[in-house]
């Protein structure tokens, strides 16, 4: 964070996205005692979902990406925990479902707050799954099909966001005067 000079994995072209799509899943492979070729495996779960997910929104945007690394980190840890392909997916769209608006102000200190909440949706979210819960087709973004959430957040971080990544650079170089 903040330009720390010791070395991360990149995950998006973000070492902030990667120590958030691959921390937490070193952390449940620990803890579960994880073989090191599942641990690999769920490590590229978590890293390919990031890229997937990452995909659609673009490589600016004033969407907040550890919000689909932490998506990632949590079908990985779905994944580690025997969890089937529509638990993963359930997974993806309750994280989704959850953080899936939060706004990137840059990789500053505020960015580990950001990766914390993001981290802790995506537990949450693989949690419900497993437990047969999620978010449905209208709640929000989330639409019927895990591709199709993923594409609708997409959307609006490409898109719909455009916008306000303009004024969020304007508010931080002083060019905006937000006073009412």
């Amino acid at each position: 964070m903040s330009g720390c000079a010791l070395p991360v994995v990149i995950n998006s072209g973000s070492g902030n996205q990667g120590i958030t799509a691959s921390m937490p899943v070193l952390e449940y492979a620990e803890a579960w005692g994880v073989d090191r070729e599942r641990l690999l495996r769920a490590l590229i779960v978590s890293d390919l979902t990031t890229v997937h997910l990452k995909s659609y929104i673009g490589s600016l945007s004033a969407f907040c990406g550890v919000v689909c690394a932490a998506a990632g980190a949590g079908a990985a840890i779905c994944w580690m925990a025997g969890g089937t392909y529509e638990q993963i997916g359930t997974t993806i769209v309750n994280t989704l479902g959850n953080v899936g608006g939060i706004v990137c102000d840059g990789a500053k200190s505020s960015c580990a707050a950001k990766i914390s909440a993001a981290v802790d949706a995506a537990v949450l979210g693989y949690e419900m799954a497993m437990a047969g819960r999620g978010f449905h087709a209208g709640e929000g973004l989330v639409q019927d099909t895990v591709e199709e959430t993923i594409a609708s957040m997409g959307y609006v971080g490409r898109v719909g966001m455009r916008p306000t990544d303009v004024e969020i650079l304007n508010i931080m170089i002083g060019k905006t005067d937000v006073a009412c």
